[in-house]
């Protein structure tokens, strides 16, 4: 009788969309969160964490598109009457945070300045730069009835600090104020703002061209309206050379007005950033609608066909959609896993030793196992990074082992109260070391 096959071991396929790091690039993602932490912190940020999912309600109160990119949660084996999921994943950081606020209101000071940095779910087709789970970075500062303008000149400042601090790559952070393209399409008569707004976002998609023809196609503008649109879309500059550029092109309005001035005083409130970072950029629309002034885009500029890479605005009332009370705010959010990972594809991010493991206790043949372990906890007492070598194997076998992690230090433990010898990987050097020696 022949005997039964074990079926195939299952294969594991890998999820296209969700990231998964090698210890080595872990490492240096924690190091870069501990930086991103750390600027928060400086400028009087504090940190919360809210759950990774929220209610499907809660996530649809900003309107928009947003459904589409949902992952609701059920349970596989819910009975039809239970089908219809309640809770989904968040899809971003800016609508659990005013669900945070509206709940948490009457414990809060304010102006509110809080932190998140959390993973995301996002349901969209993958491709590079996009994906289905990544790590975003948030800051926002929310107030009651008004929030002050000088905090919009102060978040790009603190994220210039941190890409500046992660070493990125040349950098650009485009700013913008959705007053601009709203009072200037008022002033030119265009009935659906919002739609022409949400065209003027893909500029940096469809360019000048695809921009005019969209205008024309989708809202039936006049060519001559649709040219100014793109006319206004095509004005960047450095500094507060923009104010005439707009002027010129003969549009009025209040709004408009209020746009400019509030761009101005944002612009010029950065005027000590290095040239070449900030730039007023009236491409910048941010197609979410719940955005009403201020908005901001950055993009790596050794990749300009790359997503941007951090991005936000300012919004008057997001709070409100929980709470009877107005409380505007203005928040950046850093894609720390789109950055993380063109750096890395590229070759461009150094990554480090597989541990953080600072010595290596050896396990010399025919040792007491309990002398290694007595070891390995004192050097560990004194703040040593230690990892123990749990066998009786062969010297070169456990060098082998700390060079292959990276450790940087072996240390052989004596036997009945001789001194302990250090072997130095990077140089081969050993020598004697008492009880108080430390590493390098």
């Amino acid at each position: 009788m022949s005997k039964p096959t074990s079926p195939a071991p299952y294969k594991p396929e890998p999820i296209t969309g969700y990231t998964e790091w090698l210890p080595e690039a872990r490492l240096v993602e924690q190091q870069w969160m501990d930086h991103i932490r750390k600027v928060f912190e400086s400028y009087g940020f504090c940190n919360i964490e809210t759950p990774a999912v929220e209610e499907i309600e809660v996530l649809s109160a900003k309107g928009g598109d947003t459904e589409k990119e949902i992952y609701a949660l059920r349970r596989l084996y819910d009975s039809p009457q239970d089908a219809e999921p309640r809770v989904a994943l968040h899809y971003d950081l800016t609508v659990p945070m005013a669900r945070y606020v509206a709940q948490h209101y009457n414990d809060l000071v304010f102006p509110f300045k809080r932190y998140q940095m959390q993973k995301v779910w996002r349901g969209e087709r993958p491709q590079e730069g996009r994906f289905r789970e990544f790590l975003q970075c948030d800051i926002d500062v929310i107030d009651n009835e008004d929030v002050s303008k000088s905090f919009d000149a102060e978040l790009p400042i603190i994220v210039y600090e941190v890409l500046q601090g992660l070493g990125v790559g040349p950098f650009s952070i485009n700013v913008n104020n959705r007053k601009i393209l709203q009072g200037f399409y008022q002033g030119l008569g265009i009935e659906k703002i919002t739609e022409a707004i949400r065209i003027a976002d893909k500029f940096d998609k469809i360019g000048a061209d695809g921009v005019r023809k969209s205008l024309v196609d989708q809202l039936q503008l006049p060519e001559d309206v649709a040219a100014k649109c793109v006319a206004l879309a095509q004005i960047r500059t450095s500094d507060l050379g923009f104010v005439e550029q707009v002027r010129a092109l003969g549009v009025q309005s209040e709004l408009l007005d209020e746009g400019i001035e509030e761009l101005r005083f944002v612009i010029d409130h950065m005027k000590d950033i290095p040239a070449g970072h900030i730039w007023a950029d009236l491409s910048i629309a941010r197609g979410l609608d719940y955005y009403t002034g201020t908005v901001y885009e950055g993009k790596l500029l050794d990749y300009p066909g790359y997503p941007s890479v951090c991005s936000g605005g300012r919004y008057e009332n997001l709070v409100g959609s929980y709470l009877r009370k107005k409380l505007p705010g203005v928040g950046m959010s850093i894609g720390l896993t789109r950055i993380f990972a063109k750096l890395l594809k590229d070759g461009k991010l150094p990554v480090g030793p597989k541990s953080t493991t600072q010595l290596l206790v050896a396990f010399p043949q025919g040792a007491n196992r309990d002398d290694v372990r007595r070891t390995a906890a004192h050097f560990r007492s004194r703040g040593v990074r230690v990892e123990a070598y749990h066998e009786d194997k062969k010297t070169p076998k456990q060098l082998q082992y700390a060079s292959r992690k990276g450790i940087p230090y072996v240390l052989f433990p004596g036997a009945d109260g001789a001194p302990h010898q250090v072997k130095t990987l990077a140089t081969g050097e050993q020598v004697e070391v008492s009880a108080d020696w430390l590493p390098g």
